[in-house]
């Protein structure tokens, strides 16, 4: 899934060929630290959320001219094509971000980060939220450390066209999203926007709906690498309801055109051309980049609808859970404590918390009750968001992230499939239960 989003299977191929690693870090408030360390360099996304972060590297350097953070950036389709290059080619920068998931396990496991446990354990599990801290440790080490913003995907909608097509409010029921469909078609809107060319949108549908039929331990055996995992009645019953979806023309006829890094999805609900999108949390920063009239007045949001007679926790999430720093273990004593010294400084800063609210993101850090309540814009996107981060029973990460390299890129061209109606939910499970070994 997206960066902001996320780090594709295809990177944990190159994880084994790495030359260059991640470690974790600690936030904090603290200012004004003279680090004795050295330059580095990073890569991170062109997306608006990452602005803060861009932001927190400006003032770092501002103060740190012996030990400067040099920055390029990528649009996160590139992005992963060009790290996974780069890992492979022992060229990656200092530090990177990814998303966790099977590429840091990867990385541990060929000792090509960091263990930072020692430093910033402490200081990790007492700054951010337990759910998306969690995902930077492995075997009880910390290996990551989040920055930016917590990334659960939602269904974001246009109450406008909605309105217009006699639509009172979002749908709490997969047959109220059903009936709804009809009605935007009726209409004359495209029901539901879909950026199907990039191919991890696929992936919400399938995730939310697998959990809602039959709740976490579906996916859960997949991850364990249990036999014909994928054989759950759940995983064939969702598919099938994707493809009667795409049937009954939810997503219009160019959903494969369209990409997300150029932000034509997005738009589409912007200029009241389409009524849904179900998107990651880091797109309400795009929302507000592309129309700040609109995202105060016709913007609504709502968690994935639930399935009649389905195992799964309303209150379950999917996404990304945030982004991850990782140090190369290449890194010099000297670049490894400008690392450090940063994320000690800088990374979750109250200045960086305030901006990231200020741009739309909600950052998963603990005890910032009063600032979520500051910035809401009286939508009440701030507080629901944050609470359903902090209450969610199960906050299952991406799977194209989660899945070991093979079974990730596999899950994105078979469900491709699925969404084009060229292979059918049992041809969908044959092909998956042949990527668990």
């Amino acid at each position: 899934m997206k960066q902001s989003g996320k780090l594709i299977a295809a990177i944990a191929s190159t994880a084994m060929l790495l030359g260059a690693s991640a470690c974790g870090s600690q936030p904090g408030n603290s200012s004004g630290s003279k680090a004795e360390g050295a330059n580095v360099t990073t890569w991170a996304m062109t997306d608006a959320p990452w602005n803060p972060v861009k932001d927190a590297f400006k003032e770092w350097n501002k103060d740190h001219k012996d030990a400067q953070i040099s920055e390029e950036s990528f649009a996160n389709d590139a992005y992963k094509e060009k790290i996974r290059t780069a890992v492979g080619s022992g060229n990656a920068p200092t530090f990177f971000p990814s998303w966790g998931g099977s590429p840091l396990t990867d990385y541990t496991k060929s000792k090509a980060i960091t263990d930072l446990t020692p430093e910033l354990k402490t200081d990790i599990q007492g700054k951010v939220l337990d759910s998306v801290a969690a995902e930077g440790f492995r075997d009880g080490k910390l290996y990551a450390v989040p920055t930016g913003q917590a990334q659960p995907v939602l269904m974001f909608y246009n109450k406008k066209v909605l309105k217009e097509a006699g639509i009172d409010s979002a749908p709490q029921t997969w047959d109220e999203l059903v009936a709804d469909v009809s009605a935007l078609k009726a209409a004359g809107k495209t029901p539901i926007s879909l950026a199907g060319g990039s191919k991890w949108p696929y992936l919400m549908w399938a995730a939310y709906l697998v959990d809602r039929i039959g709740g976490p331990e579906v996916f859960n055996n997949v991850l364990k690498g249990k036999k014909d995992a994928w054989s759950d009645p759940a995983v064939t019953k969702a598919m099938g309801m994707i493809q009667e979806l795409v049937k009954a023309g939810a997503f219009g006829d160019s959903y494969q055109s369209l990409t997300a890094d150029d932000r034509k999805d997005t738009a589409l609900i912007t200029t009241g051309q389409a009524g849904f999108e179900l998107m990651g949390s880091w797109v309400y920063s795009d929302l507000i980049s592309i129309s700040k009239d609109f995202t105060a007045k016709d913007l609504g949001y709502a968690p994935f609808p639930t399935v009649k007679d389905g195992r799964g926790d309303p209150n379950d999430l999917t996404g990304n859970l945030s982004s991850y720093w990782q140090l190369s273990s290449k890194a010099s004593k000297e670049q490894k404590k400008t690392f450090v010294d940063f994320i000690k400084t800088k990374n979750y800063s109250d200045t960086m918390v305030d901006a990231m609210l200020k741009q739309g993101q909600v950052p998963p850090v603990k005890n910032i009750e009063s600032k979520i309540k500051a910035a809401d814009d009286g939508s009440g996107y701030y507080p629901w968001l944050y609470q359903a981060v902090k209450k969610a029973p199960n906050y299952q990460l991406s799977w194209d992230v989660a899945l070991p390299s093979e079974q990730g890129q596999a899950i994105l061209n078979n469900l491709e499939q699925v969404f084009l109606n060229t292979m059918s939910p049992d041809q969908f499970v044959s092909a998956m239960n042949k990527t668990i070994k």
